[in-house]
């Protein structure tokens, strides 16, 4: 609302006050057997991983022995069986080629259980979530069971895996291969305005005029001019027009009004503003369209501006500080003092700091992350006092023109 730059020759305004299988018993039987066979020759064994896969067969036929148990659902059982894939074993095999397998429906793939010397069969995929799974049994020498494959279920899960034997001195089973679902990224909890399908400019509306204020909540609206007419078309959706012919420095605003008390922003959540705006006429020697406020204790005056009629970014007669990356665009940034022209918002004082973010190119549509400037000037020990507004301005030093604004939309979590 003010500043003398040398090279922006403005102005200030009046204060104003606002308001997560079970075991058969003859597996059970089988797997003791195994057991005393394992210890019979004496191999110590180390657990392997990978998913179950096709059981080998014993050098008798089948796997592992004289008899080959039949793959399938469940694996055929084996009596004494001499040499198999696995290793040597003098008794019974749990499973011959696959032991149990089940094919997975929805959810997790089937799981497959290795028998004594055999290997696990592949697990089947499931329709969803994880592929299939196999665990390779526990034999004296056994080989790891080969890894199942299946189809991730959609939403990106992962394909089926497999473990080896937990004991005897087999290779490590071969990890089951899957396919990844496909998946849609969320997005996050606010919403960019859509600047290909602004609304229409509404119509009727109420004209204000002279310096004055109204509204509530996010369509608490101001006017406020040191020279010629002015006026501010409200309506009853959150949107404006400010109209100017000459009037000196002039501010017209819509948005969050919170009194002269205030609070930190930190407290009214996060906020952001949706715009949308056409530019009519001209305006004059400086003028600023965007966001805008005032804070006490201190005493602040800031702005955001994501456009002018002056080419962007305008001089505001003190260097920027540094720049930021933010909504898609650069912003320089700028703290400087003034005396003003026209008065403040913290009552006695005849002096104090303004804040700036100025867009490199001007946008006239576009979500704007007030409290995402905020935090930049706090992090950079610029500190706003207590925010008494946050409000979508158009500000102008002469000239005669108007900025309609379809969308004016100050928003808050809070």
């Amino acid at each position: 609302m003010n500043t003398e730059p040398s090279t922006d020759p403005r102005r200030s305004r009046h204060s104003l006050v606002p308001p997560v299988y079970t075991k058969s018993l003859q597996t059970f039987a089988l797997t003791v057997v195994a057991g005393i066979v394992g210890c019979a020759t004496g191999v110590e064994p180390p657990d392997w991983e990978g998913v179950g896969g096709d059981g080998a067969s014993g050098s008798s036929g089948g796997v592992g022995g004289s008899h080959a148990g039949s793959s399938g659902t469940t694996g055929g059982r084996q009596t004494a069986g001499a040499t198999n894939t696995g290793g040597t074993v003098s008794n019974a095999g749990r499973a011959g080629a696959g032991g149990v397998q089940t094919t997975g429906g929805n959810g997790a793939g089937g799981t497959a259980t290795a028998g004594m010397s055999g290997s696990a069969s592949t697990g089947g995929g499931g329709s969803s979530s994880t592929g299939g799974s196999a665990t390779a049994g526990t034999s004296s020498s056994g080989t790891g069971g080969r890894g199942g494959s299946g189809t991730a279920g959609k939403g990106g899960g992962v394909g089926g895996f497999g473990t080896g034997g937990s004991s005897g001195s087999g290779n490590a089973g071969t990890s089951g291969s899957g396919t990844a679902g496909s998946g849609t990224a969320g997005t996050g909890s606010g919403t960019a305005l859509d600047c290909s399908n602004i609304p229409a400019m509404p119509t009727g509306g109420t004209v204000h005029s002279g310096n004055s204020q109204g509204g509530s909540g996010n369509l608490a609206w101001q006017i406020w001019s040191n020279g010629g007419p002015g006026s501010l078309t409200t309506f009853s959706t959150p949107a404006f027009i400010a109209s100017w012919n000459n009037s000196g420095d002039y501010l017209g605003r819509i948005g969050f009004e919170w009194g002269n008390s205030g609070k930190a922003f930190t407290e009214y959540g996060e906020i952001t503003a949706d715009v949308a705006f056409k530019k009519n006429g001209t305006a004059g020697q400086y003028s600023y369209v965007g966001l805008y406020g005032w804070s006490t204790n201190p005493c602040i005056e800031w702005y955001i501006v994501d456009d002018s009629y002056s080419q962007m970014p305008f001089n505001t007669g003190t260097a920027p500080s540094g720049t930021a990356e933010l909504d898609g665009g650069t912003y320089n940034l700028v703290k400087r003092n003034t005396t003003g022209t026209g008065g403040n918002r913290c009552g006695n004082v005849t002096a104090w700091d303004q804040f700036y973010s100025i867009r490199h190119q001007g946008r006239q549509c576009g979500t704007i992350s007030v409290s995402e400037h905020f935090r930049l000037w706090d992090a950079r020990g610029w500190k706003l006092g207590n925010l008494l507004e946050v409000k979508i301005l158009v500000e102008a030093a002469s000239g005669s023109g108007s900025v309609d604004f379809a969308v004016a939309n100050v928003k808050t979590t809070m």
